[in-house]
């Protein structure tokens, strides 16, 4: 099937054009103070409820002022509106009515693109596992005995999940180095990224039915790029017995895009191969759902690591599997996160913590500069794509975030 064209021309020939469409929330000083859906085409951000009425369609669910109530309609209503919106920007007609409503993306502000519900983060690499395991654990196997049983996760804050370009505050904490004889407490020390992939849930789910391998497609709209902020020194004297908890809540940044799963087709590939026998509910082989996301991430920006999503040992199906095998619900807005995004060689660690080697050996810059963990003022910035349809290649933007004291 060729990829439709565009009277956009522009867009045609961009990672965001029709085979890609993805959606955010804008602000634009025509009508500054209210928040709007759009959706991005090439450089420009279409008023995506504007659109609608101007071509005589229904308008309620684009006129919001987040994704939310897009989010809850399900996926028969997720599949007409990208069809309508591919329609209004592929028929001639339709150019004088929506030219005036196609604002340049320097123009407008993006914000967080839907009210985020429960944030569920995992730890889905095994190369991101097994450094971490010989990092933190010299001596011993790298990875826990439950690591190639299940995806291993924990519950994050939502309520501090914000849209790129927020600045980060260097969290405060208690931090326990192992030559201290007691905790102090101060900024984080050990201030580190990772660079994750994000999956929105659309339609909920009942309490106490489990959400199957088959039904991901059904209950998850579309796929984001995450930065799990982490102030390892606080996190390390802080996660036994329990877990993650003031060193991953202060901040999460999320891309303002959110690139529909329908968009990713071309992307998906099979899981790596597994040496350990999955319980039925996880067993994927016959619906894989890997993806093949190039990702870079930026320091001040020089480019430090090129992580390839298409090695995670867990997909985004089995996460949703795991999440809900127990009977927990759905909720619309809920997001999961892959975890940080690794691969076999040190150019394509998705943390500082690897990157570095927990700080034994600095990341050089190409100014001059090293560093071991983040400095304030640092900016980091992750982008990522994936193959489209007839050699396209699909786009999701940047989250990108600068540490301030």
């Amino acid at each position: 099937m060729t990829t439709p064209r565009s009277w956009l021309a522009p867009a045609n020939d961009s990672p965001f054009g029709l085979h890609n469409l993805p959606y955010g929330v804008f602000t634009a000083g025509d009508r500054p103070g209210r928040r709007r859906i759009g959706v991005r085409v090439g450089d420009f951000v279409l008023d995506a409820g504007a659109a609608a009425r101007a071509v005589g369609e229904p308008s309620v669910l684009l006129d919001a002022g987040s994704l939310n109530p897009l989010l809850a309609a399900g996926r028969p209503v997720w599949t007409e509106v990208r069809a309508a919106l591919t329609r209004w920007l592929t028929e001639e007609a339709h150019r004088g009515d929506l030219s005036p409503l196609l604002l340049p993306l320097h123009a407008v502000e993006l914000h967080l693109p839907f009210e985020v519900a429960d944030y569920v983060d995992f730890y889905a690499s095994e190369h991101h596992a097994t450094n971490l395991g010989r990092i933190l654990r010299p001596g011993s196997e790298p990875l826990t005995p439950n690591w190639k049983h299940l995806p291993i996760g924990y519950h994050g804050r939502s309520g501090t999940v914000v849209v790129s370009g927020t600045p980060v505050v260097r969290p405060h904490g208690q931090r326990k180095a192992p030559a201290d004889a007691a905790p102090s407490f101060g900024p984080t020390r050990r201030l580190d990224i990772e660079a994750e992939v994000g999956f929105v849930v659309g339609a909920p789910s009942a309490m106490g039915t489990p959400v199957t391998l088959d039904g991901f497609r059904e209950h998850v709209f579309g796929v984001c790029l995450v930065n799990d902020w982490s102030a390892r020194d606080i996190q390390g004297w802080e996660y036994v017995p329990l877990g993650p908890f003031l060193g991953k809540s202060f901040a999460t940044s999320l891309s303002p895009w959110i690139v529909p799963l329908d968009a990713l087709e071309h992307a998906r590939v099979t899981a790596p191969a597994r040496d350990v026998e999955l319980l039925p509910y996880l067993d994927d082989r016959d619906e894989p759902w890997g993806l093949d996301l190039a990702m870079e991430i930026r320091l001040n920006g020089h480019l430090v690591s090129r992580p390839p999503f298409a090695s995670m040992y867990w997909t985004a199906a089995q996460q949703l599997a795991h999440m809900t095998v127990n009977g927990a619900s759905l909720r619309t807005g809920d997001l999961f996160a892959s975890g940080t995004v690794s691969g076999p060689e040190p150019e394509t660690r998705g943390a500082l913590i690897e990157l570095t080697w927990n700080g034994e050996n600095p990341l050089k810059l190409p100014d001059g500069s090293t560093r071991t963990f983040l400095e304030n003022d640092d900016e980091v910035t992750i982008t990522a794509t994936a193959p489209g349809p007839d050699g396209t290649a699909v786009g999701f933007g940047e989250v990108t975030g600068r540490i301030v004291p």
